[in-house]
């Protein structure tokens, strides 16, 4: 399955600055897939080592941590003449094993000609409490859920995809086209961008079975919370995790604490919501009361909404129905517009690496997000549906005058004013 992390990928490799790399991202989003196909495509040789499946590993890195020694080992180990340049020596599962997370410290000052790139499940737990990690020793790339351009290539449509990338004006998208990209993005919001339901989509073009898929990872994911968290936190992380939907289908989205329990405060699962955001499963929207620069200054702390990293997993923990695809725009709809608003937060995420933030005004108009660029703020309103309406808008605009208002809607490209109406399905393509 294509991926567009694989020119971020190739830059990582002719890179002046190129340093062992390590490729960050939630349990299943297709890292060791990537960076194989990565390998295999733009390497004589690739020398793949899986610290989980293979524990003699270990003992090599308990035994040494010389870069030298360490080649000459695992390339009799792998039967692979690990060289310089023309072999990628892939570390897998590394959070199995700390010296070899460790170890990338040396090879990076003593042998950075050796091209090196780790990942694992939940490494993003594992780096923020392993004291010995190489800080400043390596790159970093995150691997997230399939894009919709990437679900576009994925389902065949690469036409399509080249045809929006290479759109550069306002003009309205042909309507028929405008259609079928609607439908398109329906079948996301529910298929989501795990790349094993995407496949299994493509494969047998059966939902249900991309639900069963989808099940399943949320089920191994929960595995992870017994397996992974500290145990004091097994059950908060669980209470957070089963929550978030609930409290995406309410109007007002900011995430309540008391809607868990009464007494329930937000101190009480700091720990719980880091380990998740740190597990790559999950992202907060703050709160600015004053959009300026920059917005993580004026952020509120201690308001907050929580979106999934994947919609189609959003839903599947919604039990929402496949029925909802062909009932009109009832899909955009769904739990007062909470698919949507994750897919808008998700695409922002993963193609623009923004921080996500929202505005509200007294009860009287909220902004759904907040999209910063080096020279102005723009207010993005997420409508679930074609509605014209603006009003929050207009009330974000009299207070700031930005230089431009967004909306993403089911609607066509528009520009009429300040106002520049993007469809759904090009998100990714808002000019920051």
């Amino acid at each position: 399955m294509k991926r567009d992390i694989y020119e971020k990928l190739v830059e990582w490799k002719r890179s002046t600055r190129r340093k062992p790399l390590v490729l960050n991202g939630a349990r299943q989003v297709g890292k060791t897939y990537a960076l194989k196909h990565f390998g295999k495509t733009s390497y004589e040789k690739v020398a793949y080592l899986n610290f989980e499946k293979d524990l003699k590993l270990g003992q090599y890195f308990e035994e040494t941590l010389d870069p030298k020694q360490l080649i000459k080992t695992l390339s009799i180990h792998t039967e692979v003449d690990i060289e310089p340049h023309r072999t990628l020596l892939i570390f897998d599962e590394i959070q199995e094993c700390p010296n070899a997370l460790n170890s990338l410290k040396y090879f990076c000052e003593e042998a950075n000609e050796y091209h090196i790139a780790a990942a694992g499940s939940l490494l993003g737990v594992k780096i923020e409490r392993e004291k010995g990690f190489p800080v400043g020793k390596v790159n970093f790339l995150h691997l997230y859920p399939l894009s919709f351009f990437e679900f576009l290539t994925a389902m065949g449509q690469e036409r399509t995809r080249e045809f929006l990338e290479g759109y550069s004006t306002y003009d309205p998208i042909p309507n028929p086209l405008h259609g079928k990209l609607i439908q398109l993005l329906k079948y996301y919001l529910f298929i989501g961008g795990m790349p094993e339901a995407v496949a299994e989509y493509v494969k047998s073009e059966t939902l249900s079975t991309v639900r069963e898929v989808q099940l399943e990872i949320l089920n191994a994911y929960e595995r992870d919370f017994a397996k992974h968290a500290p145990s004091s936190e097994v059950m908060k992380i669980t209470v957070v995790w089963k929550q978030v939907h609930r409290q995406l289908a309410k109007e007002n989205k900011k995430f309540i604490f008391a809607a868990i329990r009464k007494s329930a405060r937000g101190r009480e699962f700091e720990e719980a919501i880091q380990w998740l955001m740190d597990a790559g499963l999950i992202y907060k929207s703050h709160l600015v009361e004053t959009p300026k620069f920059p917005l993580s200054a004026y952020a509120d702390q201690n308001a907050y909404k929580i979106y999934l990293s994947d919609v189609g997993l959003l839903g599947a923990q919604s039990s929402l129905s496949a029925q909802t695809i062909i009932d009109g725009n009832r899909l955009f709809m769904e739990f007062k517009g909470a698919l949507t608003e994750n897919y808008v937060g998700q695409e922002l995420k993963a193609t623009q690496g923004k921080e996500a933030y929202y505005w509200t005004s007294e009860g009287i108009a909220e902004i759904d997000f907040l999209l910063e660029s080096d020279h102005d703020i723009y207010p993005i309103e997420v409508k679930s549906g074609a509605s014209a309406k603006k009003k929050s808008l207009l009330v974000y605009y009299q207070k700031y005058t930005p230089s431009k208002l967004i909306r993403a809607t089911a609607m066509n490209l528009k520009h009429d004013g300040e106002i520049y109406n993007f469809p759904l399905y090009l998100v990714s393509r808002i000019p920051i």
